[in-house]
């Protein structure tokens, strides 16, 4: 007969990598006593596609599409951040009606990342319905960006100097009436989970992260500031024209699973804001800066004398990019996004290291769910935000 199990006999068990709250192949060894999380050990790589060795091995123009699938829920960031660092190695002007087409779509974009955030969460959490509410604005921010990109997720939209294209005629209205729609759908989210008992009674007071231990961690975005610190790279940087708009930085001080959620939900609302005074006040003149289209031709290329310019009809501009290193960072909507790039003389980077937000927010997860019940684990981990594109990259 079996001896009977006693409290010091430990349990392994193995979380993901296709489990589906894992919101991606994440891998979690969890060793437990009971109900309870004794260690928890995160195994990533399952979606590592060697990003920043491609990047060494391609033109700017050539890598764009590439960058998309790093965190493809808020793929503008990642093309924003990619034609930063050209641009300021470059000291590239960009033109004024340029830089706010921008902002209306990283704002979008911001807005269809939080959305397809909460929807899972609270699926993780025992809550269906958000699921499928949320895929109904999330659709209609994706009509917008398939009008004026041609492309509903990978939009390839960002260009050196500018945007690929001009908003066509009546987007801005479509884009207006969208924002007054989108704000009745976030007085409902709030009704229907900011006071909902169940709710509350699974996030209140779970994942607590002190001010002090935010900063330690290297912490950012939503992340930081659930914890009390008002830190916004748009109201650190003032990278684009974001300095012109009035908004709010949403933060909350208690720093847990429930300060996280309503930090996004707050975020969401300062996007609506900044994307109408933005359409109301859009200026007239180019898209892009023309000029740039000359800017530092490469004499001679080596790739087998092939003229990488004639691709396509619009050419396409290769640039050298200078002797230097730089970091360039963006508020994505997970937390600071940000590249250090290091130019040779060449038209592909000699370094292109990427910062993600998700796979430093993440490096917390062990600490959080210790002496937490297993059930946490999916609150947890649903609060911080990963997805595995950008973790792994």
């Amino acid at each position: 007969m079996n001896a009977p199990a006693t409290r010091k006999d430990l349990m392994i068990v193995n979380m993901g990598p296709h489990h589906p709250s894992m919101h991606g192949v994440l891998r979690l060894i969890v060793t437990l006593d009971g109900e309870d999380v004794i260690d928890c050990e995160p195994i990533l790589g399952y979606l590592h596609r060697g990003m920043e060795k491609i990047a060494e091995n391609r033109t700017i123009v050539q890598y764009l599409p590439y960058v998309t699938r790093w965190d493809y829920l808020a793929t503008m960031f990642t093309e924003a951040i990619t034609v930063n660092g050209p641009e300021q190695l470059g000291n590239i002007q960009v033109p004024k009606r340029a830089s706010y087409i921008r902002i209306i779509m990283l704002e979008l974009s911001r807005i269809a990342s939080h959305l397809l955030w909460l929807g899972p969460f609270m699926a993780d959490i025992g809550a269906q319905t958000p699921f499928f509410y949320i895929f109904r604005e999330r659709e209609l921010i994706y009509d917008l960006f398939e009008v004026a990109t041609g492309m509903r997720m990978m939009h390839n939209f960002f260009r050196i100097g500018g945007v690929a294209a001009d908003l066509p005629h009546g987007w801005i209205d479509k884009c207006l009436d969208f924002c007054d729609y989108f704000l009745t759908r976030v007085v409902e989210y709030q009704k229907l989970i900011t006071r909902n008992p169940i709710f509350l009674e699974r996030v209140e007071g779970v994942g607590i992260v002190g001010g002090e231990e935010v900063i330690n961690w290297g912490l950012s975005g939503p992340m930081l500031r659930a914890s009390g610190i008002q830190w916004d790279l748009r109201k650190v940087d003032h990278y684009e024209c974001y300095e012109e708009f009035d908004w709010e930085v949403q933060w909350q001080k208690e720093g847990d699973s429930l300060a996280r959620y309503l930090v996004r939900i707050g975020e969401m609302v300062e996007s609506i804001k900044i994307i109408q005074q933005a359409l109301e006040g859009i200026p007239g003149g180019p898209y892009e800066n023309l000029e740039i289209r000359c800017f530092d031709r490469e004499k001679d290329p080596e790739w087998n004398d092939f003229e990488y310019q004639s691709i396509s009809k619009k050419p396409s501009p290769t640039f050298e990019l200078p002797k230097q290193e730089l970091y360039v960072r963006v508020e994505a909507p997970k937390g600071e996004l940000g590249i250090f790039l290091i130019g040779d003389q060449n038209g592909f980077p000699w370094r292109w290291k990427i910062h993600p937000p998700g796979f430093i927010n993440l490096q917390i997860l062990p600490q959080l769910v210790k002496r937490m019940k297993l059930a946490y684990i999916m609150t947890i981990l649903g609060s911080i935000d990963i997805i595995m594109g950008e973790v792994d990259r």
